[in-house]
């Protein structure tokens, strides 16, 4: 049974629309005039027990706010979902017990308090026992790499620290649905990489169930093998992200170190030469001619370096993303 299961999800938010000017502002006032803006429409998914699952789009196309209806936090339009078998808008208590959610631009800390103050008072809102939090505590710091850090005021620890201490709070209750919305905005790449570790870490020890919205495709390609995108409020894609990739980037990317020069064009029975520079060449081979040709490359010239990547994730799903725009 999906631990996530959402069908036909929508929703519309009802504003007021009113001209410019003193004359719009007392017809504002006298009659107003709605429109209904469509935020989600149609989106239906489902999500397996233990699953982390990269949720993508382009500001405005509706990840914040599926999440938020994922959360109870807004009711829907449309459509139905259920989370850990109860219908999240109904805020009952087994469901806020099992769920919990991040986001990387909103904070929960007690700003002028020490974090383990903070914690305190979560596990008090969560009826859990002082042995059994001050374990927690202490488990989830060792995960986290948080120690003396913990005892000093919110405000004066830094955002990779303060970000962790987010995450430690959030999953004091061992929620089984963690919503995680940009938990990387703004920290260094050290930063980034320690708190996609923990994330690792915890799903593989406690099963947890993670749907992640992020724009840096570096938290998505660490955590997520498979992604749903959206766009425009409707879901366009569900599946794998190797998969994806494969099928937006049908070559791998070659660069090629020479030990010598060599003449222009002698390259191209090799593949799509995108840049041939001294003793610099990058080409694109089909992936499945990338072992044959490779090897012929490297029978016939005297190579000092050879890397073959694919290409980058975020230029491929940028350009879906704009390809989808033009429909």
């Amino acid at each position: 049974m999906p631990i996530i299961d959402v069908r036909q999800l929508r929703k519309h938010y009802r504003v007021a629309e009113k001209r410019p000017g003193l004359r719009g502002t007392l017809e504002h006032l006298v009659q107003r005039r709605h429109r209904d803006v469509p935020a989600v429409q149609g989106v239906s998914f489902q999500i397996e027990p233990g699953e982390m699952v990269g949720f993508l789009g382009p500001n405005g196309a509706g990840k914040t706010t599926t999440l938020k209806m994922l959360t109870g936090l807004i009711h829907p339009s449309g459509g139905s979902v259920q989370v850990a078998g109860c219908v999240p808008f109904q805020r009952q208590e087994r469901f806020l017990q099992q769920i919990t959610l991040v986001m990387g631009n909103r904070q929960q800390l007690i700003w002028d308090l020490p974090a383990l103050d903070s914690f305190r008072v979560n596990a008090a809102v969560y009826g859990i026992d002082d042995s059994t939090a001050e374990h927690r505590i202490a488990e989830l710091a060792e995960m986290l790499e948080l120690g003396s850090e913990l005892r000093r005021p919110v405000r004066k620890l830094s955002l990779g620290q303060r970000m962790k201490a987010e995450l430690l709070a959030a999953l004091l209750h061992r929620p089984a649905v963690l919503f995680l919305d940009e938990p990387t905005l703004g920290l260094d790449v050290n930063a980034q990489a320690r708190v996609r570790e923990f994330l690792a870490d915890y799903n593989r020890r406690t099963g947890a169930t993670v749907l992640l919205t992020s724009h840096d495709m570096g938290d998505i390609t660490a955590l997520c093998p498979r992604v749903l995108l959206i766009h425009q409020g409707r879901l366009f894609h569900d599946g794998s992200l190797e998969r994806l990739t494969q099928e937006l980037a049908p070559h791998r990317q070659v660069r090629l170190e020479l030990q010598q020069l060599q003449p222009a064009g002698c390259f191209e029975a090799y593949g799509l030469v995108d840049e041939h520079q001294g003793h610099h060449v990058r080409l694109r081979i089909p992936r499945q001619q990338l072992t044959e040709q490779v090897a012929a490359l490297l029978s016939r010239f005297e190579v000092s370096d050879l890397e073959v990547a694919d290409p980058p994730i975020d230029e491929l799903i940028g350009g879906l993303f704009r390809r989808e725009a033009g429909r």
